[in-house]
């Protein structure tokens, strides 16, 4: 009989391209059962949710405690509909009770400079914008994990970043603050199911040492077969993940704005020197 463990990593890696089982307990199943989910119930969450997973958030790692992100939360729905409008018409964000924006912000140290009258020299370069849009990921991961230990759906929103200016002025944001994503936050609709999504096997991507490049194009072929037969199940256009990279990568357009994003962050106050 196979183990908890045997199980998750079947689903998550494909049957025939598990890694090998090690310890497991209820945390790392809970993480291997993720799935983003893009349908929800309107259902309204318990009182305290948000707060609960902005505890969760703020308790992720953060580069030196500068904390130089914040997140706001959309509940209002014509405020959804106009962030689903800039997002590529993504109807779950509308659906969702909760939708949280996640900021790369250093307008509070910007804030701090002038109040102290003091020159934080740091701040216009891309060091720090990187700092602040790593510690944004960091939090909002944990925020996920929170909510799917609560019983909760997610799905992340990064087509925010299509119109970053347009959103930017949408929640009021003050200067040196960027829309990294979004998060879709509810109880997910039990009439649209999904299966956990085949990741490429540990051997493409973890190595000892030092980097390590063998056997690469039949490794993603074997996975290309994986996904292909994921997607026939799951999704509305049968595709393979190496047709799925080209669609994605190949032409600048299918960016969606987002080649424009160095102007944007400027315009938002990150020189990016």
């Amino acid at each position: 009989m196979q183990t908890t463990a045997q199980i998750s990593l079947s689903a998550r890696y494909g049957e025939g391209a598990e890694p090998k089982a090690g310890p497991w307990n209820a945390v790392i199943e809970l993480l291997a059962q993720h799935k983003s989910v893009r349908a929800y119930k309107t259902d309204p969450l318990p009182d305290g949710t948000f707060e609960t997973l902005v505890a969760a958030a703020q308790s992720a790692a953060t580069s030196s405690n500068m904390q130089t992100w914040s997140v706001v939360a959309v509940r209002d729905p014509a405020r959804k509909a106009a962030l689903a409008r800039l997002a590529s018409n993504q109807k779950h964000i509308e659906q969702c009770p909760l939708f949280l924006v996640f900021l790369a912000d250093v307008s509070r140290q910007m804030r701090m400079q002038s109040a102290e009258n003091v020159t934080l020299e740091t701040l216009p370069y891309l060091e720090q914008f990187l700092v602040a849009a790593i510690d944004s990921a960091l939090a909002a991961q944990n925020a996920v994990i929170a909510a799917e230990s609560l019983g909760l759906a997610t799905v992340y929103i990064g087509a925010l970043r299509n119109h970053p200016v347009e959103v930017a002025k949408e929640l009021g944001l003050p200067e040196g603050a960027m829309a990294t994503f979004g998060l879709c936050v509810g109880y997910a609709d039990p009439a649209v199911t999904n299966e956990v999504k085949p990741r490429l096997p540990q051997t493409a991507i973890a190595f000892e040492e030092q980097y390590r490049i063998a056997d690469e194009v039949a490794v993603r072929r074997a996975y290309d077969a994986r996904m292909a037969a994921f997607a026939s199940r799951n999704e509305t256009v049968a595709d393979s993940w190496t047709r799925r990279i080209v669609s994605r990568m190949g032409k600048v357009a299918a960016m969606g704005g987002r080649d424009k994003l160095v102007d944007a962050l400027r315009a938002l106050g990150f020189p990016l020197r």
